[in-house]
């Protein structure tokens, strides 16, 4: 948790008069007023007055969060796009690899709710060389202070009042930094190539403000189209469709209405396999063969997500293999997932990270959570969907239900480490929907809203009759809020009301799930076949005669192995000499699968094995996927004999990570809070 000061002071916030505060927070009541006279609802997702009339209200934060809310619907957003509202943006790059900086230009396309003299956008260390309107009206402007890791609030005085009704262009020309959050800047030497420079970008969950200036909130959803310039050898991809190719430029359309934080890049030389009729695989040289093979199946997925969620609105989905630095297992970019090399396994034993991405098209992508403390609308949703589909590839009824429960046994395993071990049981970050004034999103970035939120709505599913009574709610719930933000409330009156004839959901504690730290209240009756081998073993490794052989685990699944090898983290360190011996026995250090690696390694710290130690800086430095490196330097910081070898290692590596996993890693290690 970001705590900026350490003293509650006074903020002024300007909110509208029927906007009032309820536990620090303004929000609107007009849902609940809507006979006052002065409201009027102006578009999906957001209210406004039909007048001008403002209040200042003043409040202390108890909690001594120094920084509060920066504005009414989005506490990581200065914007205000309740007054006036992004709907396209016309976007021109210049890659500059030698300054590592990109020269852009935005034309944004408002559409305004009520009369306004100025607006208010969301920045981060740009540097801004002139705001005008369409005709070439020049526009004065502020850039605020910036609130570290929130950037600045960028204020853009009107010429003349924008009335309500009115489209209005403004452009802006501008530069980002070389620090800009959203970008790595990889040197040569740093790809698989060794030849080029590589630029990729990453803006969940509000990193988009250090690439251009915009409405750096998910409640915003907008069209784009670019032109990049890059040097003729590069290829140039965006989350968009790619249009033509020509004396360096390149052009880019995404006709479906997407969050800042999906505006995506990636500049490289790079080569491309068909994979489907709707599908090609982008990697360097050295990976595209293994990548063509790991993600062939990518069409089979597509088809199956089409049955459960309706038709695919993207068009393309192609996936853009990354180098190891990139941070996460895979980003859901339109048109252009990002994966993580760490999936190129060799037996496919990784195409659920596929999946979930594909699942993403839809929650997320085109159903979006209106701000991040409803973060599990997007990724509790996709989870849940995710095993979904992942069983239905499965023909046997019986066994695709006994793969669904499975795996979220496997999820239930990381929720329960991450909130028993990591974050605590009474952490406010555990709530489902957590109160994130003054914290910043990737503060609170966990396993919580993905496997806690997947785990609510099995919750749900089964309560209400079962897959085939849920799957229909799940097809009207999309169909509802396609193309729209909402937040936990709607999502709960939705639900609801689809099931006002049943008195089933009563039963739902619907302030312990939401609002409650710690574990679920209620943990669903799942399937435990395929755990019963891994208990078994488990047992026998419990007894002081065990001895390890291959045999033990040699009709395990890869995921079997991956549960045995948690279930191992999760109790107390095996001695030394136990585990060098399964170590040995199973196989474990020359395998390819990174998450039994990842695992094996963790097992090899928490036993203290010192003769490992170079293994784990060895797989700490070669990628930067959170999942794996924030686990690992946590436990190398809990063994106090190598707490500053890790230390030294992570600060040589840090120029060389992306700005999330530093800056997360940096506060696992307390080097700063």
């Amino acid at each position: 948790m970001t705590v900026i000061g350490k003293i509650a002071f006074v903020r002024h916030f300007r909110f509208p008069l029927r906007f009032f505060t309820k536990n620090n927070r303004a929000f609107s009541v007009l849902a609940k007023q809507a006979n006052q006279s002065n409201l009027k609802f102006c578009k999906p997702n957001f209210y406004c007055l039909s007048g001008n009339k403002y209040s200042t209200f003043h409040f202390i934060n108890s909690s001594a969060k120094a920084m509060g809310a920066l504005s009414p619907m989005d506490p990581s957003s200065y914007s205000r796009p309740e007054l006036a509202v992004i709907e396209h943006v016309n976007l021109e790059f210049n890659i500059d690899f030698e300054k590592q900086v990109l020269y852009g230009v935005a034309v944004l396309n408002f559409k305004v709710f009520q009369d306004i003299d100025e607006v208010i956008l969301d920045a981060s260390n740009l540097t801004i060389e002139s705001i005008e309107l369409e005709d070439g009206t020049s526009l004065k402007y502020t850039v605020d202070d910036p609130i570290p890791n929130f950037g600045s609030k960028l204020l853009i005085t009107l010429a003349n009042t924008a009335t309500a009704g009115e489209k209005l262009k403004i452009r802006i020309k501008y530069s980002t930094s070389p620090t800009a959050t959203a970008l790595q800047w990889l040197e040569p030497n740093q790809t698989s190539g060794k030849k080029y420079p590589y630029l990729f970008s990453q803006c969940q969950p509000i990193h988009a403000r250090s690439i251009l200036p915009c409405q750096d909130t998910p409640a915003v959803k907008f069209t784009y189209e670019a032109e990049v310039t890059a040097p003729e050898e590069f290829t140039v991809l965006m989350s968009a469709i790619r249009g033509e190719s020509r004396s360096a430029k390149t052009k880019f359309r995404q006709p479906v209405p997407i969050p800042s934080y999906l505006l995506a890049i990636a500049v490289a030389v790079l080569e491309s396999r068909e994979l489907g009729p709707r599908s090609h695989v982008w990697s360097e040289k050295a990976e595209i063969e293994q990548s063509a093979w790991e993600f062939a199946e990518t069409e089979k997925y597509l088809q199956a997500a089409e049955k459960l969620c309706g038709p695919y609105q993207w068009t393309q989905y192609d996936l853009l293999v990354l180098p190891p630095s990139f941070p996460y297992g895979g980003m859901e970019n339109p048109c252009l997932t990002f994966v993580t090399p760490t999936l190129l396994a060799g037996d496919r034993s990784q195409a659920d990270v596929i999946v979930h991405e594909i699942m993403h098209s839809w929650t997320g992508n085109l159903v979006t959570n209106r701000n991040f403390e409803h973060f599990w609308l997007n990724e509790g949703f996709t989870v849940f969907l995710e095993r979904k589909v992942g069983a239905s590839l499965i023909n046997d009824s019986a066994e695709a239900k006994r793969s669904r429960d499975f795996h979220s046994l496997l999820g239930l395993q990381e929720l329960s480490e991450t909130i028993n071990s990591n974050l605590g049981i009474t952490n406010p970050l555990t709530q489902l929907v957590p109160d994130l004034d003054g914290v910043h999103p990737d503060d609170a970035f966990s396993r919580v809203p993905y496997e806690k939120g997947s785990l609510f709505l099995r919750y749900l599913e089964d309560l209400v009759g079962g897959p085939e009574v849920f799957d229909e709610f799940l097809t009207s719930y999309l169909n509802h809020f396609q193309r729209k933000s909402l937040d936990t409330d709607e999502f709960k009156a939705y639900l609801l009301n689809f099931f006002k004839d049943s008195d089933k959901l009563e039963k739902v504690d619907w302030n312990t799930w939401l609002y409650k730290s710690g574990m679920p209240p209620i943990i669903p009756q799942y399937d435990t076949s395929m755990t019963k081998a891994v208990t078994a073993l488990l047992a026998d490794i419990e007894q002081e005669d065990h001895v390890f052989t291959y045999d033990d685990i040699k009709a395990f699944t890869p995921h079997q192995l991956i549960n045995l090898l948690q279930d191992l983290i999760d109790r107390d360190p095996l001695p030394l000499d136990s585990i060098r011996s399964l170590g040995e026995a199973y196989k474990l250090t020359g395998s390819k699968n990174s998450e039994i690696v990842y695992r094996w390694l963790r097992l090899c710290i928490r036993s203290k094995d010192d003769t490992k130690l170079s293994d784990v800086f060895a797989f700490v430095n070669s990628q930067g996927r959170m999942k794996y490196v924030r686990p690992i330097y946590r436990d190398l910081y809990a063994w106090e004999d190598v707490r500053s070898q890790a230390i030294e290692n992570f600060l040589k590596n840090e120029p060389y990570m992306m700005h999330v996993s530093a800056y997360t890693v940096r506060k696992d290690l307390h080097l700063s809070e």
